[in-house]
């Protein structure tokens, strides 16, 4: 069994995933102390997506990167894969800021009794969808926790044929996201998850004062697009009013993680990410 002491890492090498236990309980009941980190390489405001297949690669990842990063998403697909011991270690013994990508949908009581729950991981940000009974049930779960509720408008992967397909309301997608954007604030969310192409506009809702704006789809400069439709540079988003770019494939993919992830933060940090409103 886990002991005190112990990482997360040593555990998931020495059990296979049907004798672990099970790390709703356990990463709660055994927290420790949160350790200092040297943010002096970091940018709070680059979030590294951990799709990688389970903890071990993420621990792995996490120590390639190092100080770089400050910042990590785990993601449903990592769920499986003690994604939740994986936010417990990073958190607790690393001293990195975690974001949960969850987008959560169901009735409210449901999404109530899951923030609740998942609040009780000291989690820096958490998703849910953007329709507003879902956003103000995960307001009501998170109640008394620091944990952020951020709303999903339209994921940035689909277009208007993907919408036409699931035979979505009709209108431009930047409308559409503008739109469940200002209800999403309007319903309580602490921030909103929209492309980079959107960001301005919704930076200009009269609802997004003192919100978060977190935008994936932000490629470097002469990246593969994967599967994302909806992009922009780094610079370019945080010029555009994002408050947190995420980027995965770019960073994890890359022959030296460290320096690509080191080159996202330098351009952060360059004159092109200023707003010209600033």
């Amino acid at each position: 069994m886990w002991r005190k002491g112990h990482s997360w890492g040593s555990y998931l090498k020495l059990h296979p995933p049907h004798q672990r236990l099970t790390v709703f309980t356990v990463a709660v009941t055994q927290r420790r102390p949160r350790k200092k980190r040297n943010s002096l390489m970091s940018d709070d405001r680059l979030i590294v997506a951990m799709d990688v297949p389970n903890a071990l690669a993420g621990l792995d990842l996490a120590e390639k990167l190092g100080d770089t990063v400050s910042f990590y998403k785990i993601g449903l697909g990592m769920l499986t894969g003690g994604g939740l011991a994986l936010a417990n270690e990073l958190k607790q013994e690393h001293g990195k800021r975690i974001f949960l990508d969850m987008k959560l949908f169901d009735i409210g009581s449901t999404v109530e009794a899951a923030v609740r729950g998942l609040a009780q991981f000291d989690l820096d940000f958490l998703t849910v969808h953007g329709d507003p009974h879902v956003v103000r049930a995960a307001k009501e779960g998170a109640g008394g926790s620091d944990l952020k509720i951020l709303a999903v408008t339209i994921l940035t992967s689909l277009d208007r044929a993907d919408l036409d397909e699931g035979l979505m309301i009709e209108g431009d997608i930047p409308d559409l996201v503008v739109g469940r954007a200002a209800r999403a604030f309007e319903a309580g969310a602490d921030g909103v998850i929209a492309s980079p192409q959107e960001a301005a506009r919704i930076r200009a809702l009269s609802q997004a004062e003192g919100r978060l704006i977190v935008t994936p789809g932000v490629r470097p400069a002469g990246a593969e697009l994967g599967d994302q439709k909806r992009i922009a540079t780094p610079a370019q988003a945080i010029a555009d009013g994002a408050d947190h770019v995420v980027v995965g494939r770019p960073i994890w993919k890359a022959d030296d993680p460290k320096a690509a992830a080191l080159s996202i933060v330098q351009e952060l940090n360059s004159p092109q990410a200023v707003s010209p409103n600033t």
